[in-house]
């Protein structure tokens, strides 16, 4: 029962983070909140906590993901700042 219990801290605090990530999604934060909430109901009767461990990383590769779209976007943005003068040097 207690390894079930930290499973589900660790499924709460992925639910947060990713619901915290969704903010900034492209498509909007309520395209991205619905999309979290249907997934994380459809695995909610998931008991074997091996598959629950393979959700979870499959939850963190989403972050990185997500991580990774969003830093990409912001040095886009960046560079088309702060390097769109050189463009016309050349």
């Amino acid at each position: 029962m207690k390894m079930a219990n930290s499973l589900r801290g660790e499924v709460l605090n992925l639910y947060k983070n990713l619901l915290y990530l969704g903010r900034d999604y492209p498509k909007g934060a309520d395209y991205f909140n619905k999309r979290l909430k249907n997934v994380f109901l459809k695995n909610k009767d998931v008991k074997d906590p091996e598959k629950i461990r393979e959700l979870i990383a499959r939850g963190e590769f989403v972050m990185k993901e997500l991580e990774a779209l969003y830093f990409l976007r912001k040095y886009r943005a960046m560079k088309q700042r702060y390097y769109s003068d050189t463009k016309d040097t050349n």
